[in-house]
């Protein structure tokens, strides 16, 4: 019997990795009706982890009433995994980019408190290993905000309680320890993160990630300066010098929050996933793997899903397929090919309008599939591994 895996990220923007694995699956059928096709659905740690991570292992889904980027209340989802003692959370949803308006968006006053209210309620609920996706945030405030939800004070010369947000952090003259949570010394705390962006300066938080966030250039220099004193002060309460450690920048510093007042671990964030999916041993035996995601260019082989996925099933020599919804300019796309991909096609049948390709981007998803299998059926030696 055939066992052919979907293994696709999101099409961001347009439909969840849960839908465009369906519909993957839906077009496999039609041309392999009696294959046994498995659905994985992937993250890289950004929006989507969670819906990934707990359809993989069967998990449940919590939610849980959190403070916003902008200290609104916002009903957050996470999760406890299939296996009963481990948590997933997105800080997006909790501090993401998506729940501010773009005219409201401002890095100085958005924090990550509602992050650490997630990270509480996982404790809570007694487990002791968590999973966090940092991607997809609307803060800049070096994790701040998660901290002082987790027990921890910043105050100012005069010994008052900062204001919350980055900005407020040019004044921090102390971080007061006393009452940290006490249940993080006994957890393991592992990050998704994909980026190897400083907490400060030219490749900082601040300079490379402000400008989407709603920094202006004079509060991209406000916001560096504010991160740089955070750091400062923080290694002396801490002992923990995070300023220049790679990935401190990622979500406006957040990977530096956690570093410095969790005992984390930064990983790659498809790894990660991977991981936990458990998806070494669930492919070796596979006959091919169909992944995706939405635009696949240049980028994609820099620790994005698909690499991730292909990267692993090369191990066992699987052939690895690659349907996105869109493919960059010139021979940017070919880029994959050298990196695992057997052969990337986009699921676009005709010319469209982005509107139309998102418009019916489930009927195009299962078509596209559809023609790859009868492709993959005609080669002759079918079915094959190389």
């Amino acid at each position: 019997m055939l066992q052919i895996i979907v293994a696709p990220d999101s099409y961001k923007g347009c439909v969840s990795a849960v839908m465009v694995a369906q519909a993957m699956s839906c077009g496999i059928r039609r041309v392999f009706p009696d294959a046994e096709v498995r659905q994985i659905p992937i993250a890289d740690g950004g929006e989507g982890t969670v819906d990934a991570l707990l359809a993989a292992t069967g998990g449940q889904r919590r939610r849980h009433l959190v403070r916003g980027p902008l200290g609104q209340p916002v009903e957050a989802d996470w999760g406890i995994l299939g296996d009963g003692r481990t948590a997933v959370i997105e800080m997006a949803a909790a501090s993401g980019l998506t729940l501010i308006d773009s005219a409201r968006r401002n890095p100085l006053l958005t924090s990550t408190f509602g992050t650490g209210q997630l990270l509480s309620a996982a404790l809570d609920a007694g487990l002791r290993k968590i999973i966090i996706g940092i991607g997809g945030s609307a803060t800049n405030d070096g994790g701040a905000g998660m901290a002082r939800a987790l027990g921890i004070r910043f105050t100012d010369d005069d010994g008052n309680e900062l204001p919350e947000g980055g900005g407020a952090l040019a004044k921090l003259q102390q971080i007061d320890l006393s009452k940290l949570d006490r249940r993080l010394s006994t957890s393991e705390i592992v990050v998704a993160c994909d980026v190897d962006n400083p907490l400060c300066g030219p490749r900082g938080a601040s300079a490379v990630f402000g400008p989407q966030k709603g920094a202006t250039p004079e509060m991209i220099v406000e916001l560096d300066a504010a991160l740089g004193r955070y750091a400062e002060v923080a290694r002396a309460a801490t002992g923990r010098d995070i300023a220049d450690v790679a990935g401190g920048g990622a979500a406006g510093g957040l990977g530096a929050g956690l570093l410095l007042f969790t005992p984390a671990q930064l990983r790659p964030g498809i790894d990660l996933v991977l991981d936990a999916v458990d998806f070494v041993n669930v492919v070796k035996d596979a006959t091919f793997v169909i992944t995706g995601e939405g635009h696949t260019d240049f980028q994609t082989v820099f620790g994005k899903a698909p690499i991730g996925v292909a990267k692993v099933a090369k191990r066992h020599g699987v052939p690895v397929f690659c349907l996105s919804g869109g493919l960059g300019l010139g021979r940017g796309a070919d880029e994959v090919l050298s990196h695992g991909i057997d052969a990337v096609l986009s699921i676009c049948d005709r010319p469209m309008t982005l509107e139309d390709g998102m418009r019916d981007a489930n009927a195009l998803i299962e078509n596209a599939a559809a023609r790859l299998c009868r492709i993959i059926r005609s080669t002759p030696g079918w079915p094959y591994r190389p």
